[in-house]
């Protein structure tokens, strides 16, 4: 009889101790998704030849907790007028710099932007035709494919707040020949 209970004890105690570390590892995995970093799939075109459709990222989201985002940063930021849809862009103007397009090429504080991202000239300056002055919080983010690409140039989109950024795509995890950094 004492071993029956001996054993029910050990069992009770092993089982309580597998209820635990499940409760932790779950408890871990939610902290890492909702404040560390979060799994996402590029859908569309907008990023191309640095992004395609299909493309798994990895997004940090604990970063721009500690720094700003930076001229050149993917970053991830919910579509205001559709719930569950996010925009993936990249950062050009930053917070009181006045953005403008001309003549196919972006200004910024009227000197032209030197970037290898953006493949071909810009059709269509939407917003920054006329030059666009950005808040003490605003950012102007643009798709590498620009002429196939909503991004702040549209009203839509606009400029993106600060608060609104929920991270940075850091990592390509798929297509696996393609996995890469992204700075």
């Amino acid at each position: 009889m004492r071993q029956n209970k001996k054993k029910r004890k050990g069992i009770v105690r092993e089982l309580l101790s597998w209820i635990l570390y499940l409760v932790f590892f779950f408890g871990a995995v939610y902290l890492i998704v909702q404040y560390v970093g979060e799994r996402t799939v590029v859908s569309g075109e907008s990023m191309y030849p640095t992004l395609n459709d299909g493309d798994s990222l990895i997004v940090d989201k604990i970063s721009y907790r500690f720094v700003e985002p930076d001229r050149y940063d993917i970053v991830v930021f919910p579509f205001r007028y559709q719930e569950d849809t996010f925009y993936i862009k990249r950062v050009i103007g930053l917070p009181g710099e006045t953005v403008q397009i001309t003549d196919g090429r972006v200004y910024i504080n009227g000197k032209v932007l030197e970037d290898s991202y953006g493949y071909e000239a810009i059709r269509n300056p939407g917003l920054a035709a006329a030059g666009v002055t950005l808040g003490r919080d605003e950012y102007f983010v643009l798709g590498d494919n620009r002429n196939n690409s909503a991004d702040s140039r549209e009203p839509s989109v606009g400029m993106i707040k600060r608060e609104s950024i929920i991270g940075r795509a850091v990592l390509r995890i798929w297509p696996m020949n393609k996995m890469n950094f992204l700075w």
